[in-house]
């Protein structure tokens, strides 16, 4: 990006057929030798060069579109005048890549940390109450009501909160979407933000609560744990003496949680989810690039980052096979897409045709102009591993989590998986949170960062307002992360968000 800061645009590569507006550009006025046809809308691209109908339209020097009519040099480019005609999505992979080399011992960094069974460490220090199935969702939330914060600053301050993990599956579900569930279900329990859980279940649901223990392992104390507490709304005797009996559960839980301390860890236990929403035309020039970065750094420092939203990677994959450290690699990326490509079919649907309004309104054309800026928040390290959704993630180095793009649903996979630290891009203000994991979210602009200064925790704005570059950009967002892994409150947790946002993913079909 060459692109002088004074300049009201943003050409992001030489064989760029557009450019990004800076500012809301007027009707007849001349940049750089162009004359504005109509206004274009701050974020939105401009026509470079005159673009006969067919023609292919590219931005980051990859093509994101076609001309879907003639298009003149200094005209909008957007809905009106692009559609992505019969474009290839075919992967690429190159020669297995030599994975890079991590920093010396003596020059990684490490964070502050509780120490978890299994070498894993954790970044917030929760006690999980899960629910087995929706028909014991009430009951978990009762439980976990009952240990208010003023109770647990005033009795458990080392406590960061009880919170219950309820949904509305469980039971009724497909084997697959059973699963799925059983998985992230696990996956909660297992990880490294948890310091204790008990499991409620009604009893008759399909995904029975013993079983579930069983199945994952939660009973095997393999990891050094002790054998979790279950309890079923049916056996106890109905609500009023379940939720009695897990708050006695739970009140026996918090003593040794509260006891817990933060001790030296190195980043080899810090696992990092990399998620956008509520994107905009500068996603991809200022924050994804920029997480890039900090992703990259993480990873030099012996640290595991995990992008996902495959179908937020339709029409850049080729971006990600190349980098795959081995060809069975990218072949298991290219089969997730080619996965969400029938999925899109058998529902009547086209995962081409993804950009949401909120995307379009924020100058997003088409998926592949989203997909290729949403890449960027994954640099440029090889990649090591594709994981299925909620997947145990096992690093170190850059992998990629199936998952879908909605972010509830995508961030929850994430989380199950182990990551305990997630970092969120958005142009639009998304202002998610996924507990047990701290959340920092990164504006795109600076004008969405004083709108909404209490749920961003960064600016990446800065890049378009000339007064940092992107390095520098992810060099601050690697010191957050940091800090927010030690213990620094993020804008999200302030806000105590976090509690409603658990959404593990039902891909089948409900009897």
């Amino acid at each position: 990006m060459s692109t002088p800061a004074a300049s009201p645009w943003i050409r992001l590569h030489p064989d760029d057929d557009v450019a990004v507006a800076r500012r809301r550009l007027l009707d007849g006025e001349e940049i750089e030798g162009v004359r504005i046809r109509g206004a274009v809308p701050v974020a939105h691209k401009v026509a470079l060069r005159d673009l006969a109908a067919g023609a292919v339209i590219r931005k980051y020097g990859q093509i994101i579109g076609r001309a879907s009519a003639p298009i003149p040099a200094g005209a909008h480019v957007h809905v009106q005048n692009v559609d992505l005609g019969e474009l290839s999505t075919d992967g690429h992979f190159a020669e297995p890549t030599v994975p890079w080399a991590l920093l010396p011992e003596s020059e990684r960094r490490t964070f502050s940390g509780y120490s978890r069974p299994g070498g894993r460490a954790g970044t917030r220090n929760f006690v999980a109450v899960i629910s087995s199935v929706n028909c014991s969702a009430s009951v978990s939330q009762y439980v976990a009501r009952r240990f208010t914060p003023e109770v647990l600053r005033r009795d458990f301050p080392g406590v960061d909160g009880v919170v219950a993990f309820t949904h509305k599956s469980g039971c009724a579900t497909a084997d697959d979407n059973t699963e799925i569930l059983q998985r992230v279900l696990a996956g909660i329990a297992r990880h490294p933000n948890i310091g204790a859980y008990v499991i409620i279940g009604l009893g008759c649901e399909t995904n029975q609560a013993a079983a579930l223990v069983r199945k994952q392992g939660l009973d095997s104390g393999a990891d050094g744990s002790q054998a979790p507490v279950v309890l079923n709304i049916q056996q106890q005797g109905g609500i009023a003496r379940t939720v009695e009996d897990a708050v006695r559960a739970v009140a026996g839980l918090l003593p040794a949680v509260s006891a817990q301390r933060r001790t030296e860890q190195p980043l080899s236990r810090l696992h990092v989810a990399l998620n956008c929403g509520g994107s905009d035309g500068n996603s991809g020039i200022t924050a994804n690039p920029a997480l890039g970065v900090a992703s990259d750094l993480l990873v030099r420092h012996g640290a595991t980052t995990v992008l996902a939203e495959t179908p937020e990677i339709y029409g850049a994959e080729h971006l990600l096979t190349r980098r795959a450290v081995s060809r069975d690699v990218a072949e298991a990326l290219l089969r997730t897409v080619r996965w969400w490509e029938d999925h899109a079919r058998l529902h009547g649907a086209s995962i081409a045709n993804n950009p949401s309004a909120g995307n379009k309104e924020g100058g997003l054309t088409t998926i592949f102009e989203k997909s290729l800026g949403a890449v960027a928040k994954g640099g440029q390290a090889p990649l090591m591993a594709v994981l299925p959704y909620a997947g145990t993630v096992v690093g170190p180095g850059f992998c990629f989590m199936d998952t879908p793009g909605y972010d509830p649903v995508s961030m929850t996979g994430l989380v199950a998986g182990g990551c305990n630290v997630g970092v969120f891009t958005t142009g639009r203000g998304s202002v998610y949170g996924c507990k047990p994991a701290p959340c920092i979210k990164i504006s795109t602009h600076t004008p969405l960062y004083r709108w909404m200064t209490d749920d961003m925790d960064l600016n990446a704005g800065t890049i378009l307002d000339g007064e940092e570059t992107v390095e520098q950009v992810g060099l601050r967002i690697f010191g957050t992360i940091l800090e927010t892994a030690s213990g620094r409150r993020t804008k999200s947790e302030a806000a105590g968000i976090g509690d409603e946002e658990f959404a593990p993913w039902q891909p089948g079909p409900v009897f």
